[in-house]
């Protein structure tokens, strides 16, 4: 059986120390390969023309063009690229601005290495990953996402909706709603019914980015 390549991951951050640090993190892992490293925006653009990476972790300040305005130019010429916003800051405004411009995920720069590379493989199957500090700090739990007419998330449908946004998994989300995981699996499958979407991948990602076709 074929060995599968390792994920190709471009690294885009202006501090040095920081894009030293997330390539050792990368050389621990077998399946994710640091392919290129990009100090400004532009770079990252120009860099992602000439590699295509599989994944870009991308740092939203930088010179010259900011990570916003960089992931929306790569998202549009190659969609292809999944894009994590990777910040140290968790502003509602911010993270908006980032999934809108096509991030598949956005994460804070104070994630665990393990969380991070788990991140990376999600993002690689477009599976949508938020930091759980940032899905508690948003004004609405989630954006209303497209529900089929007549139809209405409760409350508890919310809630669920923004955990597996944070990428729980059904028996994480059962403890932290001190519910039974059938309840979720319940609740999980009146989501997918409502929003007329087949697989709760589809139904994060036009929650996350209620703007993309």
């Amino acid at each position: 059986m074929a060995k599968a390549r390792p994920i190709r991951v471009l690294v885009a951050d202006d501090h040095d120390m920081l894009r030293e640090g997330l390539a050792s993190f990368l050389r621990a892992y077998a399946d994710l390969q640091r392919v290129g490293e990009a100090a400004t925006g532009g770079d990252a653009v120009r860099l992602c023309r000439e590699l295509r990476p599989d994944v870009v972790l991308m740092d939203l300040m930088m010179p010259e063009m900011d990570g916003v305005e960089a992931i929306r130019i790569i998202h549009q010429q190659w969609p292809e690229i999944r894009l994590i916003a990777l910040s140290s800051f968790g502003e509602e405004k911010m993270v908006k601005a980032a999934l809108k411009a096509g991030a598949t995920s956005y994460l804070l720069k104070n994630i665990p290495a393990a969380r991070l590379a788990e991140a990376i493989r999600a993002s690689q199957h477009g599976l949508p990953i938020l930091s759980p500090e940032i899905t508690s700090s948003l004004s609405e739990p989630v954006d209303p996402p497209a529900l089929l007419p007549g139809n209405e998330l409760t409350s508890r449908e919310r809630e669920v909706l923004t955990l597996m946004a944070a990428g729980l998994a059904n028996a994480m989300i059962a403890r932290k709603l001190f519910i039974s995981v059938n309840t979720v699996k319940n609740h999980v499958s009146s989501i997918l019914a409502k929003m007329g979407v087949s697989s709760r991948t589809e139904a994060v990602s036009r929650t996350l980015q209620p703007d993309r076709k």
